[in-house]
This record gives C-alpha cells, sequence and structure tokens, in this order.
C-alpha cells in the first residue's frame, strides 16, 4: 500500500484551471489531495481537503451497487445523492472565492 500511497503522490495531476485562470481553484481542487488522505488513514484530512469526498464515495459505491442490483428506488435515490453531492461541491466552491 506505501508504494501506491507514493506512486500516487509522485504523479498527481495539476489542475489546468488553476494554471491558467490566475490560481483560482476549481470545483474539484483537493479531491486527489482528499483521496491520498484516505488511503492514510487521515479522514479529518481528507474532509478538510475537499468536503464532498465522503458523499462521493457513497455515491459511487450505491451506484455500483444499483447497476449490479437494480434496487426499485435505485435511480430516485442516485438522483438525490447527486443533488447532495452538487450542493455541498457548490457551496465548498464559493466559499473558497469568497476567501
Amino acid at each position: 500500500m506505501k508504494e501506491i500511497i507514493r506512486f500516487l503522490e509522485e504523479n498527481m495531476l495539476s489542475c489546468a484551471y488553476k494554471k491558467y485562470l490566475g490560481g483560482t481553484d476549481c470545483m474539484g481542487c483537493g479531491m486527489q489531495r482528499s483521496l491520498l488522505h484516505i488511503l492514510k488513514g487521515e479522514f479529518l484530512d481528507a474532509f478538510y481537503s475537499y468536503p464532498a469526498i465522503y458523499t462521493l464515495v457513497i455515491m459511487f459505491v450505491y451506484l455500483g451497487l444499483h447497476l449490479r442490483f437494480s434496487f426499485k428506488y435505485g435511480a430516485k435515490i442516485l438522483l438525490y445523492l447527486f443533488i447532495v453531492n452538487l450542493s455541498i461541491i457548490l457551496i465548498n466552491y464559493g466559499l473558497k472565492i469568497i476567501n
């Protein structure tokens, strides 16, 4: 696991939005670092890096389960999870712009 973490740390993608628009963070800035924090077991740091990380993980796990088992109300639940994630991402982005 240490080799995977080291590889990911050494090969993180740069943000083109941030690079070409004068250093302004995009809506996804922090997600890679957040995933690395989760892999390291630093769960609070993961949340501080990207607040939507846990709801995104829940949404994608549920999506995989829904695709496999076709839950009766799966599409509606996924829609609600998407709305929650989008709200968290937009609020976080808005707070970044204000600060």
